[in-house]
């Protein structure tokens, strides 16, 4: 167990803080089942700086609405599909860093690698495995991203189509993270990385969120710090990353070491506001 830990008030969050509040009075529930889920920190180089393209989520979602996130969701089984067109570090190896078997290790990069189409437009993907990738502009593949959606599409069946190959060496693992276990919707969330790539455009084009740009990570804190903008610890912690980097190219590399990280609940200096301790532990 390693010794830094965080600690989050609850006061903004009201349906977290009221559910935390309720299990540190001793109220059971059934746990849920976390879900398996993948979001990924799309990083540019600004005039100040790193720069990331976040979503503020609508505010009729059940999990974290109105929150600022970064793309991302649960994973698709068919992410899971053998034969993905795959290019750079193979399941294998990813399952080597992720510490989980090659089937899970390819559904949680190919779940961020489809996420990030679907909800922004990006796609790291290519003909080949080195070289250009695919433009994605037009009518054609704003369909395809609501095929992707609706899950009549795979991305495997998107990526066989177009002749394309999945390139898992522009992403990289950043963070592990499972939702507490007072909470009713629970998510085994890898956080990854990329460096938005050229000649494609990010656009937040998605029904989940009502707004999306490039934030300066420094001026997105203050906003929080402020109460004008509302983030889940893992966003917070990982926006902080992306301040303290000098480059996009900086935040886009493996992070050495990838703990499981569960917050737990605690009560607040004044025994009444609610917080959550971020501790680190070995996986």
């Amino acid at each position: 167990m390693s010794d830094t830990t965080r600690r989050f008030a609850l006061t903004t969050t009201p349906g977290i803080s009221d559910a935390a509040s309720r299990w540190l009075a001793g109220e059971r529930w059934d746990e849920a089942v976390p879900r398996r889920a993948s979001t990924v920190m799309l990083v540019r180089d600004g005039a100040a700086g790193p720069e990331v393209f976040m979503l503020r989520r609508v505010s009729e979602m059940e999990f974290a609405p109105s929150m600022m996130v970064f793309p991302g969701g649960g994973v698709d089984e068919r992410d899971g599909e053998l034969g993905l067109p795959w290019a750079g570090p193979s399941p294998a190896e990813w399952a080597e860093r992720l510490g989980c078997s090659p089937a899970e290790a390819q559904m949680y990069v190919a779940a961020a690698i489809r996420e990030v189409l679907e909800e922004c437009g990006v796609l790291l993907a290519s003909p080949s495995a080195s070289g250009p990738l695919a433009f994605v502009g037009g009518p054609e593949w704003s369909e395809i991203r609501r095929g992707l959606v609706e899950r009549r599409l795979s991305l495997a069946d998107v990526l066989h189509d177009k002749g394309l190959v999945l390139r898992s060496d522009l992403i990289v693992a950043k963070a592990h993270w499972l939702t507490p276990v007072f909470e009713p919707r629970r998510y085994d969330t890898w956080f990854f990385a990329a460096v938005m790539p050229p000649f494609q455009v990010a656009d937040g084009d998605t029904s989940e969120a009502d707004h999306a740009d490039w934030f300066v990570p420094s001026e997105l804190l203050e906003a929080y710090a402020a109460g004008s903008a509302l983030m889940l610890p893992p966003t917070v912690m990982c926006v902080e990353e992306i301040r303290d980097a000098p480059s996009a190219a900086a935040v886009v590399v493996h992070s050495e070491s990838l703990p499981l990280i569960m917050p737990e609940v605690v009560d607040g200096p004044d025994g009444a506001a609610m917080e959550i301790v971020e501790r680190w532990a070995e996986q």
